[in-house]
């Protein structure tokens, strides 16, 4: 015979059973929108996890993230923003320049996060920085707009290099830019600029052949999400064909490339981690201002300037965020 106190704990049992898988299905659902590969930006998703978390909101405690990723083929990113849509997240957080347009093309009700390189006005994201209005917001680094920084950079390193190559993706949301300011920065410094194009693995052979054929001194490579995780192989292509190179972040220095300058895209993916976390909370993103993050970081591979046989001036070791020796 059941007793009343062993009816209340079996219903109290049951009831928490139930009550788990229910809590679990209500967690809010963030979609993470990327153009590279998360194999090569697991720092990046560590950095908005970080911003995240800075609002309460932990990955698998009091909110679920569904992961998509177009590994540099962004051909793909309208699919992935509708199968996002089409499960009904509470947020998309679109990361890198190529994923907010095809974002924003999928849904007018979803509230989108976006981080860019690029201006957000220019490239139709929000009609205003402070405003935005819509269903967007989010974080812009320094990028496109420091090629020119990245030029001089490298020219102080290789002065004598008369013949300087650039490799754009023709595809990249910034072709047109990022050609012209390049262009522009060589014939300030007196030098001749070739540019060369690559949107897909197979067309670096090709590119590094005619770079050696020109007999180009040096190499600066476009800011572009495809660029990103294609860091490690561009890295080891210019030591292999003993090329002093500049790209902007991190990884293309930690992996044997010479040297990296950009804003800091961490601290942007960081950013949009926190508005995310506020717009689950309840805030709207057409009130939260695009965030703007000022903050640039160099890095050099000491022992990669060495094989070259480039001698780093001490005043640019100090201005170094991070010296690397291996």
């Amino acid at each position: 015979m059941t007793t009343r106190s062993g009816r209340r704990k079996f219903l109290l049992a049951t009831g928490a059973c139930l009550a788990a898988p229910l809590a679990r299905a209500q967690q809010p659902v963030i979609g993470f929108l990327n153009g590279a590969s998360y194999s090569l930006s697991a720092y990046l998703v560590r950095a908005f996890h970080q911003g995240l978390g800075e609002t309460g909101y932990v990955e698998g405690r009091n909110v679920a993230i569904e992961y998509r990723s177009a590994d540099g083929q962004y051909d793909r990113l309208p699919a992935l923003a509708a199968d996002l849509v089409r499960r009904q997240v509470n947020v998309i957080t679109a990361t890198g320049t190529p994923t907010g347009l095809p974002a924003k093309a999928a849904t007018t009700t979803i509230p989108i996060v976006f981080v860019t390189g690029s201006d957000p006005v220019e490239q139709g994201l929000v009609a205003n920085l402070n405003r935005p209005g819509g269903n967007l917001t989010g974080a812009t680094t320094l990028a496109v707009e420091l090629g020119r920084k990245r030029l001089e950079l490298l020219h102080e390193l290789v002065p004598k290099a008369t013949l300087i190559g650039a490799l754009i993706n023709p595809t990249g949301p910034n072709v047109e830019t990022v050609t012209r300011d390049l262009q522009a920065a060589a014939r300030i410094i007196g030098r001749s600029m070739h540019v060369l194009h690559a949107s897909k693995e197979h067309d670096f052979a090709a590119v590094f052949a005619t770079l050696v054929k020109l007999g180009a001194g040096a190499l600066v490579i476009g800011t572009d999400t495809f660029f990103n995780s294609q860091s490690r192989k561009l890295a080891a292509l210019t030591l292999q064909h003993a090329l002093p190179a500049i790209y902007q972040y991190r990884e293309f220095t930690a992996a044997g490339g010479l040297m990296s300058f950009a804003g800091s895209i961490t601290d942007a993916y960081r950013l949009a981690g926190v508005y995310t976390g506020r717009i689950l909370k309840g805030e709207k993103p057409s009130e939260l201002p695009i965030q703007q993050s000022t903050k640039a970081e160099l890095f050099i591979n000491l022992k990669t300037a060495k094989v070259l046989g480039v001698t780093i001036p001490q005043s640019m070791l100090i201005r170094a965020d991070e010296v690397i020796h291996s």
